[in-house]
């Protein structure tokens, strides 16, 4: 996306101002106290169980019928998806799995380690053909792959919940092996089971070599261990140093997050002594070597076979099976469905999620024995979900602003990484989160004029034809008028779903007036929409 003027800088700016004013003075959506209409309906799961409407959606959906809609969305493999389909088939990196990307990262370091001894004077520049650029390619597939799919998709709420969870059971991509572990991560751990039961994506989650790798849980091993090579007698063949390299004991760092993160929460109940036993049991939890696949691999000389106690639970060094009766108990444990209730109820509903809806949901998970699916539909059945106080309460991410606005013009993302790199700047590089918490859902974390400026300036790109990574046509979207009051009208149906507030009029209406061209005028009201404080809320 080219630079902005100065004018355009002074014009986002002022109405970032205004944006930020709005979104903080004025919290309640325009409907905050009037019934739902079964237009007002759609554009709600629209905005919740999805990425936001695309042009002409919110009116199918009410002819449709929302609650039939929503089903039909809780049963995604029954769903045609032929357009998202083709654009797959287009990202060379899902015909690579695991082990074909461990082999592309070794010869990725490989040749950079062979740069970096010859010395040579374009070191800082790396060549655009070879291993070193085509992992990067790849690298920057994975992202861009999240976009295309959630602005594409007929299976929304799917890519909603595949979000969820990826950023739920957090890996940052930018850690050693997770460079080249993450993609089969998000295509075979999680994807699979987003609609799925708790237990098994718990499961996956915690056998995953990239959960094992990014939180250690492979350097952790019984104190006094010893790997076979090393039990029969093979220290004298071992690479110098290598012995001293090898894990010593015991690491916390995922029976920690286990506890804290992934199921229980930080007031489930736990104590230090709990997290101490939890890691004693997933001991010898590892990753295979990657010229074996680098696929999850269980060594039993590692593991801690003494008993253990786990919140008030005996195990008695059962192998790996013991690791897999814990999650079990994790996954069925109150705390855990009160804590992952709660934040769906976050997801969903509202940034500080209504009892009522939390007890829905833990009702529903009681009932289901975790079946997502149900939770979710609790959710959706709840009163909380449909009542007035929840309609545009919750400020979109990064992600779902960039999504939403593509959805909103109609826009086809292209397969380069530059969408995904508009993600990024706007603050939320996907996939690359170090904190294992993930990244926020909250209004507090996302509303600031230096944000929502960035923000406006991307909406005025996008409107404009300049934003990188996308192809826009608003020919089918809102037709041109020299009627300005006419366009803010069309604008206001088809982007905000009849949403704009008197005081967007107003702005809009204002920077209308100083422009001739009528092809510029959409541009910019399409913009200036997209940019403005409705839209920013979904």
């Amino acid at each position: 996306m080219g630079e902005p003027t100065a004018g355009a800088k002074r014009l986002s700016g002022w109405v970032a101002a205004y944006v930020v004013a709005t979104l903080t003075l004025y919290p309640l959506s325009p409907l905050a106290s009037q019934a739902l209409a079964a237009r007002d309906s759609a554009l709600h799961v629209l905005n919740r169980l999805a990425y936001g409407p695309r042009p002409g959606e919110v009116e199918r959906i009410a002819r449709m019928g929302v609650l039939r809609w929503i089903e039909q969305q809780l049963a995604p493999e029954r769903i045609p998806n032929p357009v998202l389909a083709r654009r797959e088939r287009e990202f060379k990196l899902l015909d690579y799995d695991a082990p074909d990307l461990a082999r592309r990262y070794a010869a990725a370091v490989a040749e950079r380690v062979r740069r970096q001894q010859a010395s040579t004077a374009d070191d800082t520049m790396p060549p655009r053909r070879g291993p070193v650029a085509e992992f990067r390619r790849l690298a920057g597939q994975l992202q861009q792959l999240a976009v295309t799919r959630a602005a594409l998709s007929e299976r929304q709420l799917q890519e909603v919940m595949a979000d969820f969870w990826t950023n739920h059971f957090n890996v940052f991509s930018g850690k050693g092996a997770d460079r080249f572990l993450t993609p089969s991560y998000v295509e075979e751990t999680v994807r699979p089971h987003a609609l799925g039961r708790f237990e098994d994506l718990l499961i996956a989650t915690a056998k995953s070599p990239a959960m094992l790798f990014y939180l250690d849980n492979a350097q952790s091993v019984a104190p006094g261990s010893t790997p076979p090579i090393l039990a029969r007698g093979g220290r004298r063949r071992m690479p110098a140093g290598l012995e001293q390299r090898l894990p010593k004991g015991i690491n916390e760092n995922y029976a920690r997050e286990l506890l804290e993160l992934h199921t229980l929460g930080v007031d489930g109940g736990y104590v230090q002594q709990d997290v101490i036993e939890v890691a004693r049991i997933l001991t010898g939890w590892g990753i295979a070597r990657p010229r074996d696949g680098a696929g999850f691999e269980y060594r039993d000389w590692a593991h801690d076979q003494g008993d253990k106690l786990v919140l008030g639970v005996r195990f008695h060094g059962g192998g790996m099976e013991e690791g897999i009766r814990l999650l079990k108990l994790l996954a069925g444990h109150h705390a855990t469905m009160h804590h992952i209730s709660r934040k769906l109820c976050a997801r969903f509903v509202s940034d500080e999620p209504p009892d009522g809806c939390v007890d829905d949901a833990v009702d529903a998970w009681h009932r289901s024995r975790g079946d997502i699916r149900e939770i979710l539909r609790a959710i959706f059945r709840s009163r909380d979900f449909w009542a007035p106080p929840a309609l545009r309460s919750k400020v979109k991410t990064p992600l779902e602003f960039i999504v939403s606005a593509v959805r909103a013009v109609g826009a086809d993302p292209d397969t380069t990484p530059r969408l995904a790199q508009v993600v990024a700047r706007l603050g939320q590089p996907l996939y690359l989160q170090s904190a294992p918490t993930g990244y926020p859902e909250t209004q507090e974390d996302w509303v600031n004029s230096g944000a929502l400026l960035a923000r406006m300036n991307v909406a005025v790109g996008l409107a404009g034809g300049r934003l990188p990574g996308v192809t826009v046509d608003l020919d089918r979207v809102v037709p041109v008028t020299s009627d300005y009051a006419q366009l803010v009208d069309a604008v206001s149906e088809v982007i905000l779903g009849g949403t704009m507030s008197g005081r967007t009029r107003d702005v809009i209406g204002r920077q209308l007036s100083a422009v001739s061209d009528p092809r510029q005028a959409r541009a910019l009201a399409i913009g200036l929409a997209v940019g403005g404080p409705e839209f920013q809320r979904q």
